[in-house]
């Protein structure tokens, strides 16, 4: 029985011998199957490069703009009334088609103002016949007074009959070309080539001179001015290149596909309002295209200058550190450099760089998260880390 005993106990420990040497076998393989740390001041292998998109720092030309909200406005609005009393007989125009300069609009009844003419004319003639008796007259009188059979009083009488008909005259030629004047306002015609708008009275309707209600509005929409407000302590910038060569500014409808429409700075309001800060600018645009519409906001961007030769990378390179903005720069042997860059304006989706980078350049894009100085890389394709995400 103690024998028995003795073998018991002998199995149980050589089974607990075995167990210990596999753990300690297990162990050993785990530890020596994991990756060393990259820290402690060591950079990673190239087997453990941390995939990265990289871009390159461009140098070119970089415009120098103002991005502002504009608003649309006719070149010029004009509000059609009627300059004589009378009924209207007829509309040659349909109300939101274009019209052009001198084109009939509004017909009125003219035979009032045709009778007022022919009054006119036939006083006219009165008078001048009366004027020229009158002066025939007055010659037989100054002969009569010659020939001592008239007195001189009698000279002078006839004499102020004489002016006082032709005055008469010369009033009724005025008369009669006012008449004329009075007719021609019968029918009404375009002063400008524009748009018109709705149609505010129909034929039938009485129509009086110079009423409040306009007949029809037009507006000149080729071209088109956009009007925008401009900071002040954009404005000698502004005035700078104004001076040089002019400003373009381009102007494009929130969901308009086609592209901005380019036109030029043409006003500069002569005064800064003090309750905003801003001071009144237009951009003219020839809008032969008619994407520009009287009303609507849109999108100004005023293109002051190119600044040649400038650095730019895609914003997303750019990171903000405790020390200012920095980017991993991807050296030749492919590790990364963690260098500190000023910066300045953004453009889309660059941003230029003032210090701390050159043309050539690559700079990380995407993955420095995992990235400390030193660490290896291993460049992926940014269209397939797209897609893949």
């Amino acid at each position: 029985m103690h024998a028995h005993h003795v073998d018991r106990r002998h199995a149980f420990l050589l089974a607990l011998a075995l167990a210990f040497t596999t753990a300690c076998s297990a162990g050993g393989a785990s530890e020596s199957a994991s990756p060393s740390p990259a820290s402690n001041g060591r950079a990673s292998s190239p087997a453990q490069a941390v995939p990265v998109t990289v871009a390159h720092a461009d140098q070119r030309a970089v415009p120098l703009e103002l991005r502002v909200i504009g608003t649309v406005e006719p070149s010029s609005t004009v509000s059609i009334r009627a300059q004589v009393t009378g009924e209207l007989t007829a509309v040659t125009f349909k109300e939101g088609e274009d019209v052009r300069a001198g084109q009939l609009l509004f017909s009125l009844d003219p035979r009032p103002l045709e009778a007022a003419l022919k009054q006119a004319e036939a006083n006219l003639q009165r008078d001048t016949a009366q004027a020229a008796n009158a002066d025939a007259q007055a010659k037989r009188v100054a002969e009569l007074t010659e020939r001592g059979i008239a007195t001189r009083e009698q000279a002078d009488t006839a004499a102020t009959s004489v002016n006082a008909l032709n005055a008469t005259v010369a009033a009724d030629r005025a008369a009669v070309e006012n008449a004329r004047v009075q007719l021609q306002y019968a029918s009404i015609t375009s002063p400008i080539a524009g748009r018109t708008g709705a149609l505010m009275v129909h034929p039938g309707n009485l129509v009086r001179a110079n009423d409040t209600t306009p007949l029809v509005v037009i507006n000149q929409i080729t071209p088109v001015n956009v009007s925008f407000a401009v900071p002040e302590a954009q404005l000698p910038v502004l005035q700078q290149y104004l001076a040089k060569s002019g400003v373009r500014v381009d102007a494009e409808a929130p969901g308009d596909g086609e592209g901005p429409s380019e036109g030029r700075i043409t006003f500069v309001d002569n005064a800064v309002d003090p309750t905003t800060g801003t001071i009144r600018v237009k951009g003219s645009f020839a809008n032969a295209d008619r994407r520009l519409w009287p009303g609507q906001f849109v999108n100004v961007v005023m293109t002051l200058t190119n600044d040649p030769d400038t650095i730019v990378v895609p914003s997303v390179a750019v990171q903000v550190g405790q020390n200012g903005n920095y980017v991993f720069v991807v050296k030749d042997d492919r590790s990364v450099e963690m260098r500190t860059v000023e910066t300045g304006r953004i453009v889309g989706d660059l941003t230029v760089v003032t210090k701390g980078l050159h043309a050539g350049e690559t700079v990380v894009t995407d993955g420095q998260l995992r990235l400390v100085p030193g660490t290896h890389v291993s460049i992926r394709d940014a269209a397939a880390a797209g897609a893949g995400a």
